[in-house]
């Protein structure tokens, strides 16, 4: 079955962000992710991973929300590099990479080349750095009004035409389903371009369990797919944290 992460920025909110690292240790799991860097505080974000052991499944690149943005591309490959150097660091092997909001003044087909370009740039340094860097579709229904690419087929589109090993699609399983359904027959047939997971529950994205989706099958539909990264639960809980977080785990089992 796959691989649990958990991203702390929606977990012990109210805790300072480095103490939230051996608390996902303490709730029985093996790896964190976080999202943008800058204005952490990455020396004690490093202490914490080593004094629990834990793995760092993914970080975002910084600037976020910015593939889609005009003139860019020197700010993006400044930022990849930095990123890299944080993600190295860290030892997280996926960096994620959000577009930003549609241009009203162009069309979509100029905002996909401009996309295209920026990826490849920014692909570069992430293979150069043995790192892999995954671009994500969300949903425009509930969270995130106007942003650019919502659709799984427009991702692959996209990243098949930036043709690096490097750089593939996050599939947030609660965007997606939000925006289009077609989970487990998207997901199995676009495994080879997914290099990340998120998963939270529909409606709300709270927990996993007592939504809409089956997440106990959409397991088994990854783990058939031979992944082999890992799946980030980037939800807000409802339940405390401790008793939240075992019910992914017994999914599992």
């Amino acid at each position: 079955m796959p691989k649990l992460s958990v991203c702390i920025e929606m977990f012990w909110r109210d805790a300072p962000f480095a103490e939230r690292i051996p608390l996902v240790a303490q709730a029985g799991y093996q790896a964190f992710e976080f999202w943008a860097w800058d204005g952490k505080d990455l020396p004690a974000v490093q202490r914490a991973k080593e004094e629990t052991g834990l793995a760092v499944a993914a970080i975002c690149h910084v600037p976020g929300n910015s593939l889609i943005k005009r003139g860019a591309q020197a700010e993006l490959v400044d930022g990849m590099v930095r990123t890299a150097e944080v993600a190295r660091a860290l030892g997280s092997p996926v960096v994620i990479v959000t577009t930003g909001n549609s241009l009203d003044d162009e069309s979509y087909e100029a905002s996909r080349r401009r996309v295209v370009r920026h990826l490849k740039a920014i692909g570069q340094v992430a293979a150069d750095n043995g790192l892999t860097l995954v671009l994500e579709p969300l949903n425009t229904l509930v969270d995130h009004h106007g942003y650019w690419l919502t659709k799984m087929a427009a991702a692959v589109d996209i990243v098949q035409e930036v043709a690096s090993p490097a750089v593939k699609i996050l599939m947030d399983v609660y965007h997606q389903q939000v925006q289009e359904g077609q989970i487990i027959a998207n997901l199995t047939q676009y495994a080879g371009d997914i290099g990340h997971f998120h998963a939270a529950g529909v409606p709300g994205r709270n927990e996993l369990v007592g939504g809409e989706l089956d997440y106990g099958s959409i397991f088994k539909a990854i783990d058939a797919t031979g992944y082999e990264g890992y799946v980030g639960l980037e939800y807000r809980p409802l339940l405390a944290e401790d008793v939240s977080l075992a019910q992914p785990l017994a999914l599992l089992r």
